[in-house]
């Protein structure tokens, strides 16, 4: 325990001295008496000091310079993953000068590998694709926490692109409404446990939260019997097609931003909740799949 203890304790002092520039170090302690009894007591839980011969105005300077330091690299590593990235193919239009400095001020702080790799995604649709990601968007994934991240990252291959409204939605069951001969019915109802599929209450009340998903649930408007709903996961469409009448599809929606921020995370189906869908949907619907 103690090897541990100390081990944290070195890349502590480590990083505090990266980002100060100097180390800390243990400060000597003079014999106490009784007119420096305030000023000890003061000190008691601060116990470390700056080790240099320079003021706190230069110490401060140097502080700012390593944060400009960093800011550039990190924006040079973006930069740099978005060239790399970038498709040989012809712009709509060049981003706008607005957005491109918003873009700026919140990706210089981003030093996390995988976070720059998706900076460098945005910024290589927006280049494509000039109106893509919206500032509001860029400022919800700035502001993402490694909890939020998680979540977005299982909800993203749970979610089918519906084309026809351009966005993206979690299927996760439907009922039939009960006929009117039979009113005491209360109908056929399914749901889907999205926890079996890696994304639980928490994390859909998270998604909530950052404004990802809508806050209620969406029903679909009643199909009738041979009508159809398409969704597309990645290379795959999934085709629900209603054997019967009134039967009313539920789901959850993202919003603008998590439809923005669902296409920076392109991935297959989730194989789990492929299998549990189709185990739910088929005694009322056909499904039929097909590659793109």
């Amino acid at each position: 325990m103690a090897v541990k203890n100390a081990q944290v304790k070195s890349a502590l002092a480590l990083s505090i001295e990266e980002k100060l520039g100097y180390p800390m170090v243990k400060r000597i302690t003079p014999l106490v008496t009784q007119n420096d009894r305030y000023q000890s007591d003061k000190n008691k839980d601060n116990q470390y000091t700056v080790r240099t011969e320079h003021g706190t105005l230069k110490r401060a300077l140097k502080r700012q310079q390593l944060i400009k330091i960093q800011r550039q690299q990190n924006l040079e590593a973006i930069m740099g993953m978005a060239l790399t990235l970038c498709p040989e193919v012809t712009a709509r239009g060049r981003p706008d000068p607005d957005w491109l400095e918003h873009f700026i001020t919140l990706a210089e702080d981003i030093a996390n590998h995988s976070m720059q790799k998706l900076w460098a995604k945005i910024l290589v649709g927006e280049s494509i694709t000039p109106g893509t990601f919206s500032i509001k968007s860029l400022q919800t994934l700035k502001m993402m926490t490694q909890r939020e991240a998680t979540a977005l990252q299982r909800c993203a291959p749970l979610c089918g692109y519906l084309e026809k409204e351009d966005s993206y939605l979690i299927l996760h069951g439907y009922y039939k409404k009960p006929s009117i001969f039979d009113l005491l019915r209360k109908g056929s109802t399914e749901s889907i446990n999205l926890s079996q599929a890696g994304l639980n209450f928490p994390n859909i009340l998270t998604l909530m939260d950052i404004n990802i998903l809508y806050r209620q649930e969406i029903e679909s408007a009643s199909l009738q019997k041979g009508q159809s709903m398409q969704l597309v996961y990645l290379r795959k469409k999934m085709t629900l097609t209603a054997k019967s009448n009134d039967l009313v599809l539920s789901y959850y929606k993202l919003t603008q931003t998590g439809d923005e921020l669902k296409k920076l995370l392109q991935s297959p189906i989730n194989k789990q909740y492929k299998q549990l869908v189709e185990k739910a949907f088929e005694s009322e619907f056909t499904l039929d799949w097909e590659e793109r």
